[in-house]
């Protein structure tokens, strides 16, 4: 495939996955947190498997698919349970960006466990993405202690889930670097985080399940930016430009926040702003820090997956 054609392929998973967020929430609102996030992903582990297949798992490392799984589905659970838990559309958008901490984790996990080299520059790199995350918790006082603080406390799940998965995924990308072998088994994780969901569901969060017309197309979107997006990632990682790729990657703060206000309908103050730029330029010094180009780890999603 034509290197210029995969990469733009691999840009739409940008636009893809900034959408996550916001529909997400949407479809959560219609069909409560668990059961939405179950039915997003089984529709889109059957996007996945008629677009990138079922892989053949006699071939996969035997750590890959034991440690894989776990962390794979430990973290999806808390990404989407953190948003569908989120008191309102702008709490949702809020957990979402703490989310996003995860590529500052993952070089603080990769120095301290693979050895990782990196420049000085990850030292403004992780205190910018920190204070950001702290500038929009803030809420509309920007970066203000007591007021991150109280709204944290307004509702520790959520904002707790985020942060966790942001854990979470960074030992996600550090421990299967080492253990895939070039392995790719998203299929396979994403239909056991909806087994995950759907066993949640029904043993603990059980209630009727209505359907209407924009609770469906709402979950054929979510769905289709959660399975799409890994199959253009896959395509642009495999046959384009991986330093375009990543380094983009790394706007979906910002590209995020913005859709997730326009489908929440949820005004965001300039404090907000502030915040997510700061942790998007965070992002990018932390990535800049490891050599740029080197690292093919994308947002939400599959670090070592997409490689």
């Amino acid at each position: 495939m034509n290197s210029k054609k995969a990469t733009l392929i691999g840009l739409t998973s940008v636009l893809l996955w900034s959408s996550i967020v916001g529909l997400i929430r949407s479809v959560s609102e219609y069909f409560g947190a668990t059961a939405g996030a179950a039915m997003i992903y089984s529709v889109a582990s059957l996007f996945l498997f008629c677009s990138v297949g079922m892989p053949k798992l006699g071939s996969f490392p035997r750590k890959y698919l034991l440690w894989g799984s776990l962390l794979f589905v430990t973290y999806e659970l808390c990404l989407s349970l953190s948003i569908g838990y989120a008191d309102s559309g702008r709490q949702a958008i809020e957990v979402g960006m703490v989310n996003y901490l995860w590529p500052t984790f993952t070089l603080i996990s990769a120095m301290t466990f693979s050895r990782q080299r990196a420049t000085l520059l990850v030292v403004p790199g992780v205190a910018c993405s920190i204070v950001g995350i702290a500038w929009v918790v803030g809420g509309d006082q920007g970066l203000d202690v007591f007021s991150m603080l109280a709204n944290v406390r307004a509702n520790p799940l959520s904002y707790g889930l985020a942060l966790a998965g942001a854990v979470v995924w960074a030992a996600y990308c550090t421990v299967t670097t080492n253990v895939a072998q070039g392995k790719n088994g998203v299929t396979l994780f994403f239909i056991l985080v909806s087994l995950a969901l759907w066993v949640k569901f029904f043993l603990q969060d059980y209630r009727p399940i209505s359907f209407s017309t924009p609770a469906v197309v709402y979950l054929l979107l979510a769905a289709a930016a959660m399975g799409f997006g890994y199959a253009a990632w896959n395509v642009g990682i495999l046959h384009g430009n991986v330093t375009v790729l990543a380094g983009s990657s790394y706007f979906i703060p910002v590209f995020s926040s913005a859709l997730s206000a326009i489908l929440l309908r949820a005004p965001l103050p300039g404090s907000f702003w502030i915040g997510a730029s700061l942790v998007c330029a965070g992002s990018i010094l932390c990535w800049r820090a490891t050599g740029a180009g080197k690292s093919s780890a994308g947002p939400e999603g599959v670090g070592a997956e997409r490689t």
